[in-house]
């Protein structure tokens, strides 16, 4: 029993020094997606907590609240890709950039004012009170904040849609906002020399033909 004490104690080490780990590689990470050593540091936090449940069965039939399976590494580095078992000759690009334009026509700048005014009186507490909408800038930033963040949000009436562009490149790395000034408004969208345009995509807006036109068109 004693060894099956000593076992327990170590196995439970194990789980704290792999949270640990853990904890350091997500701080490191600060926020980035599918980051190498925080997957790493999951699998291992996974796996030493598995085992110390598994050693703590054994021993007393009692069981951690952690409900995981028991994950191997080698075949989750080739599922998920990008990581130690990825193909390291991998010919295709790890950063892909979307550059997206879109123009609009205001037909009534006062009906957009009043729209985003809406927008953001229905996103202010209660007790306070709504800040006015102070030119059409404004208030389509204040439609993009109070919508999804994607140009769907734009689809109301107070804007006529125009044409626009999507261009899809391959980039060497990924932006890096802090370099640019707030009021930059090249820098962001501006191709770096070994960025390389996959392909562009001109998108039209749909435009409901007439009476006169339909019964042409037939």
């Amino acid at each position: 029993m004693t060894d099956q004490h000593g076992e327990l104690d170590a196995a439970l080490e194990r789980v704290i020094e792999a949270a640990r780990h853990h904890l350091a590689a997500v701080r490191a990470a600060q926020g980035r997606i599918d980051d190498d050593d925080v997957w790493q540091a999951y699998v291992a936090l996974n796996n030493a907590s598995y085992a110390y449940d598994e050693q703590l069965m054994d021993a007393f039939g009692e069981v951690t609240p952690w409900d995981v399976d028991s994950i191997d590494p080698d075949e989750a580095d080739q599922r998920f890709g990008g990581l130690d078992g990825a193909e390291q000759n991998d010919p295709h690009p790890r950063v892909i950039s979307v550059r997206q334009r879109r123009d609009y026509r205001v037909p009534s700048v006062a009906a957009l004012i009043r729209a985003a005014e809406a927008a953001r009186r229905d996103g202010t507490p209660a007790e306070d009170e709504a800040a006015p909408v102070e030119g059409v800038g404004e208030a389509v930033l204040e439609l993009l904040q109070s919508g999804d963040g994607s140009l769907a949000a734009l689809d109301v009436p107070e804007l006529e849609p125009l044409d626009g562009v999507v261009m899809v490149s391959e980039v060497g790395a990924p932006v890096d906002l802090e370099s640019f000034d707030d009021d930059d408004p090249v820098g962001p969208f501006h191709p770096a020399p070994d960025d390389r345009l996959v392909g562009r995509l001109d998108e039209h807006p749909f435009l409901e033909l007439d009476d006169e036109e339909h019964d042409h068109a037939h």
